[in-house]
């Protein structure tokens, strides 16, 4: 073997190979390590609000009163084609978050409540358009939007974009086999005991999730998903008359979430980029459809199905507000 000559290493590569391997090795485990922490801290403020509502609902269910809570809106539920019950579900939705209202349709799934894909799907709507009103309105009233109006228009879009699809879905005989779960409820639990572990592993359970979503959220950014979909939803939100400026802001909204969005409306606006014309379209647009990949897979895991979590609350978000912002533009004309 020739002697290599002098300073040149005899296995060019290896050690920078080594080298990038490790800082690769590092890079990776901080951003786990980061993702961890972050899905800790937000899983504790979630199972702080999460876990009185659910021991409540086991109260309610021990003693039978369920139907009687859950009466006001029972009406509401089955002109829907829901059992009345998840009209409790909805409601803890409506007071706090999405979680909430998952983590009560799964203890009532765990209670004996069986439902096909079309039900699912339709619950799944209500709690995307309908969820944590008295927080994000107050968000979305930072805008400039009215309080009361916004979460009006997220109650009332909801229970009409759920009635429409129970329509179809009957009409059509279609999505009417059994949901599938894909996160399935605690089994039925004998003692107190028993059904206290079988929470647990479901907080568990949700904390993996709430894991999952932000490592999926961070690899569609790096992929470049995000930016396509904004490419994608842009040219339409110009369509119905919101600015280049408020259309950016808008997308990124409805695909990270509500309050990050309200957040980059509130700052331009401020600095006066996004035109007050274009707030109200901007805010109606996200208060129906936000967090479009972290809620939708959320109701996926419940067992309702993408054509009407995404597709047809997307389509009945774009038709609302166009129609809105036209009458509150035809308004304004008539005032001059």
């Amino acid at each position: 073997m020739y002697p290599s000559p002098r300073g040149e290493n005899p296995n060019p590569g290896r050690p920078q190979d080594r080298t990038l391997q490790e800082s690769l090795t590092v890079r990776l485990f901080r951003v786990l390590a980061e993702l961890v922490r972050n899905a800790a801290k937000v899983s504790f403020v979630l199972f702080k609000i999460m876990v009185p509502i659910i021991i409540v609902v086991k109260a309610l269910q021990e003693l039978g009163a369920i139907e009687h809570v859950a009466a006001p809106l029972g009406p509401v539920m089955e002109a829907i084609g829901l059992p009345a019950s998840l009209g409790l579900a909805w409601l803890a939705a409506i007071l706090s978050s999405i979680y909430a209202g998952i983590a009560v349709f799964y203890t009532l799934s765990a209670g004996g409540l069986s439902l096909d894909v079309g039900q699912v799907t339709v619950f799944g709507v209500l709690l995307l358009f309908a969820h944590n009103l008295l927080v994000e309105g107050q968000v979305t009233k930072r805008c400039g939007a009215s309080f009361w109006g916004q979460n009006a228009l997220r109650v009332f879009g909801g229970l009409a974009c759920a009635f429409l699809l129970h329509r179809i879905f009957v009409a059509g005989g279609i999505f009417s086999g059994p949901a599938r779960m894909l996160l399935a409820p605690p089994e039925p639990q004998a003692t107190l005991w028993g059904w206290a572990l079988g929470e647990a592993w479901g907080l568990c359970k949700i904390f993996f999730i709430i894991l999952g979503l932000m490592a999926l959220m961070r690899l569609l950014g790096a992929l470049g998903v995000t930016r396509l979909l904004e490419r994608i939803l842009t040219p339409f939100l110009r369509l119905m008359g919101i600015g280049p400026a408020a259309a950016t802001l808008t997308v990124a909204g409805m695909v990270m979430g509500l309050v990050y969005g309200s957040g980059l409306i509130i700052h331009e606006t401020q600095t006066g980029q996004v035109p007050k014309k274009d707030v109200f379209a901007a805010v109606s647009l996200m208060s129906l459809s936000h967090a479009l990949i972290e809620d939708t897979t959320l109701v996926g895991l419940m067992g309702a199905s993408l054509w009407g979590s995404l597709f047809a609350r997307l389509v009945f978000s774009l038709v609302a507000v166009a129609g809105l912002s036209r009458i509150v533009a035809w308004r304004a004309r008539r005032k001059v």
